[in-house]
This record gives structure tokens, C-alpha cells and sequence, in this order.
């Protein structure tokens, strides 16, 4: 599957404490993610995948925009150091156990 598009840069704080240990796997990120962010359907790094709570996976890596497509293959971290207060959620508590579980270290 290819993409051809123009892509815009989002900013975002680094949510990322260490390289050391960080894993991340691909996924089909859906559109229903996506949060309206001028007249575009956008994915922000750091959000919990698929949800935020126990069904949590892992992390979104990096900014999608997803307007274009109902799914899209995405970077998911699945274990690794993560500044929480970066994060552009407040992570339900059960997601946080999940994740620490799968192998998250939160500083």
C-alpha cells in the first residue's frame, strides 16, 4: 500500500526518557482515533493504542494524520521508558498498570 500525499509537521512534547529499551511494533492505526485538528483527523504521539485502559497495547510513536484513510500502519512502542507528564493524556489508571505490566517504566 502507498502513500502519496503532502504531510504537515506537528509539534509535540518528547514523551520518550531512553532509547535504551524502547521496542515498538507496527500497527493499523484507525481513523477513529484520529481527533478533528484544523479540518484534519490527527493521531498525537503518546496516545494509548487501541485505548486507554486495560485494552492498552502500547503508545502511538509518532503523529499520524489519518484523514485520508481508515486505517493506516503506524509505530506503536510496546515497552520502554516514558515521561508521563509528556504524554498528550492523562493515562486512565488501568491503562498505566497494563502498560507497566507489558513493560513501560514511567518516570
Amino acid at each position: 500500500m502507498a502513500f502519496h500525499k503532502v504531510e504537515r509537521t506537528y509539534e509535540r512534547l518528547n514523551f520518550i526518557d531512553s532509547e535504551v529499551g524502547l521496542v515498538r511494533k507496527t500497527r493499523e492505526i484507525p481513523q477513529s482515533m484520529g481527533k478533528d485538528q484544523d479540518n484534519r483527523k490527527i493521531v498525537v504521539g503518546g496516545t494509548p493504542f487501541p485505548s486507554n485502559d486495560a485494552n492498552v497495547e502500547g503508545l502511538v510513536f509518532e503523529t499520524i494524520d489519518i484523514t485520508d484513510d481508515e486505517k493506516r500502519p503506524g509505530s506503536v512502542i510496546v515497552a520502554g521508558r516514558i515521561i508521563e507528564e509528556n504524554l498528550p493524556v492523562t493515562l486512565a489508571e488501568e491503562a498505566k498498570t497494563a502498560l507497566e505490566k507489558r513493560g513501560f517504566i514511567f518516570v
